[in-house]
């Protein structure tokens, strides 16, 4: 696969790269996991670079630095916005006010608006929520949608990390209700985070759904950087939930990451290529969202588009991190709130 073998997104019939530049490290504000934001002038750079090797899709969100990122990419894509599938989100929080965020008609009205003028752009190609909002009906949800691809201001939406459950209830309300339904779903998925392969996934294909996979390096555990020496991890993050190897789940994970790392040498390929070639090799995925924060980075990804995993090395990945496992339930993306919080649970 190489960035000019272009793959339809779900059933649209919309061709777009097998790599989409993702933008949540764009922005002085940026509040990416690792390392430091890159600046506005920097991230033109990287996202002209992006263009010009081929890539086809930016996917960005509102609360990315709170606006910031979508600043940028609309001064990014001047003159070149129609070559561009470009894809958003709402749902985070923008402001002090609660009311500035959710899955509800009132605010997605709201950040439309706002996303189309940091945008400089008259539609979004791709609209999503970015997650499920459990206090707000997902038919006033889709409605809003529908309405908004009716008035021109968006082509398709989306969402992000649901459910299975709630993948199917947006397909059934939708054509009960005789409403467009949702295009498609971004979901984590590595080597690291294979979850998604019990049911989102196949629930993607039933559907014609296209796919963005985010997280490919599995948030930096696959990025070479976790690796044993004499037993000690040669680097140690501790943010609770997704670098802290204390717990005995993240143990197993920093060992199938030194694995893979291995893997990868004994191929005589680098950790980011068999990352990036795992993740494009499953038949439900249209493009993987790529995060870099230098035009080196860019680099390294880039090259790994034209990798292509053999039967044989597939199978390999699926004996050191077998299909279906998530090592850290957050790696799915999001908690469902029956299992985050206990009062639910109980009388």
């Amino acid at each position: 696969m190489s960035l000019s073998e272009l793959r339809v997104f779900g059933r649209s019939g919309t061709p777009i790269s097998p790599l989409t530049l993702g933008t949540m490290n764009f922005g002085e504000g940026a509040g990416g996991q690792q390392g430091a934001p890159t600046g506005a002038d920097e991230s033109i750079r990287i996202i002209n670079a992006a263009l010009d090797a081929g890539i086809t899709a930016v996917d960005t969100a509102d609360v990315y630095s709170q606006g910031e990122s979508e600043q940028v990419v609309g001064r990014a894509l001047r003159g070149r916005r129609d070559d561009v599938f470009l894809a958003t989100k709402f749902h985070g929080q923008m402001s002090a006010n609660p009311a500035h965020s959710g899955n509800s008609r009132r605010w997605i009205t709201q950040a439309v608006e706002g996303s189309l003028r940091r945008l400089q752009t008259d539609r979004i190609d791709l609209y999503q929520a970015h997650r499920p909002d459990y206090n707000t009906d997902v038919l006033e949800t889709i409605t809003t949608l529908n309405d908004l691809i009716r008035q021109g201001k968006i082509l398709y939406y989306g969402t992000s990390v649901f459910t299975p459950a709630q993948l199917v209830e947006a397909q059934w309300l939708a054509n009960t209700n005789h409403l467009i339904p949702p295009l498609g779903n971004q979901v984590p998925y590595s080597m690291l985070v294979r979850g998604n392969e019990r049911d989102v996934l196949p629930i993607a294909q039933q559907y014609g759904l296209g796919v963005l996979a985010y997280g490919p390096l599995a948030g930096g555990w696959l990025s070479g950087s976790f690796v044993l020496k004499e037993g000690t991890a040669s680097k140690v993050h501790s943010l609770p939930g997704r670098y802290d190897i204390s717990g005995p789940t993240s143990e197993r994970k920093l060992h199938a990451a030194d694995a893979l790392a291995r893997l990868a040498d004994k191929l005589e390929l680098s950790l980011v290529d068999l990352a990036v070639g795992f993740t494009l090799a499953h038949p439900a995925i249209s493009s993987v969202i790529i995060g870099p924060r230098s035009g080196e980075h860019l680099a390294a990804y880039l090259a790994a588009a034209d990798v292509r995993l053999s039967e044989a090395v597939l199978d390999a990945i699926d004996e050191l991190v077998p299909p279906g496992t998530n090592f850290v339930e957050r790696d799915a993306g999001a908690i469902v709130p029956s299992i985050e919080f206990a009062e639910l649970r109980r009388h």
